[in-house]
């Protein structure tokens, strides 16, 4: 059991499913009380029932202070995981501005929103959590998905602004950067999921794992799949050689596509 999360009040958005579910699941067992939230409240219900939890269904936007009642006015660990992977449109195509306007929602601006309303809690008692469902493409670019890189950048920098802000306050921080996970999304990312995401693809449980050894070790960055750690050091240390690398790979999509 890993003690700093017993008995916490913790909150877990887009938790009907995939890695949200898994993460409700793993700090019910590790002795959380846990708010299940998803847009789809009857998916939160069931998870929220098998787990003895919470559910409060609605946009993760806009649940916090409900999810802060039903925990008796206190967030310990706030797991900002709802995303969505639409796409928004490929440069030189039609461009699908909902598209974008959607990704920058749910992946952005809903952990900031989030973190509005709780920092004030935290930083008065000295201690909070916040844990950032990113994707390695925050950290490199997956080919075919230009609103999800761009938005899950923004995500991963705002996780990383939290961090280096206020971690001499007592917040904790974590950005969790799986490649392919078995979830619906990856079934939606097409044949260049299939390409890129699938040969490699762990399961949900497998990033809540993840995500509970780097609480253990107190890490920002959670890798799942190790290897994206040696693809963001060549991303940094040689950018065109990367560049030319994930182009090949492009070009090599659009053969199959």
């Amino acid at each position: 059991m890993v003690e700093a999360v017993q008995g916490a009040g913790v909150v877990v958005t887009g938790a009907g499913g995939g890695i949200g579910a898994a993460l409700a699941r793993r700090f019910a067992a590790e002795g959380a009380r846990v708010v299940v939230n998803d847009l789809d409240g009857g998916r939160a219900k069931a998870v929220a029932e098998e787990i003895g939890g919470i559910a409060v269904a609605g946009d993760a936007s806009a649940i916090v202070r409900e999810a802060m009642d039903a925990l008796d006015g206190t967030v310990d660990v706030y797991c900002a995981n709802a995303g969505v992977g639409r796409d928004g449109g490929e440069p030189g195509e039609p461009l699908d501005e909902n598209g974008w306007a959607l990704s920058w929602d749910v992946n952005v601006m809903a952990h900031v929103r989030a973190a509005h309303a709780l920092l004030p809690q935290w930083l008065e008692r000295g201690g909070g959590r916040f844990v950032s469902t990113v994707s390695a493409a925050g950290l490199l670019t997956m080919i075919g998905a230009a609103p999800y890189s761009v938005t899950k950048h923004g995500a991963y920098a705002f996780a990383e602004y939290l961090s280096l802000t206020y971690r001499h306050r007592g917040l904790k921080v974590h950005a969790i950067c799986p490649q392919g996970v078995r979830t619906d999304m990856l079934a939606a990312t097409g044949s260049a999921g299939d390409l890129v995401l699938r040969p490699t693809a762990i399961e949900p449980e497998d990033v809540a794992d993840a995500l509970f050894r780097g609480i253990e070790e107190d890490r920002f960055l959670i890798l799942p799949h190790p290897e994206a750690a040696a693809y963001y050091q060549a991303r940094a240390a040689e950018p065109d050689r990367w560049l030319t690398g994930m182009n090949h790979l492009q070009q090599k999509w659009e053969e199959v596509r």
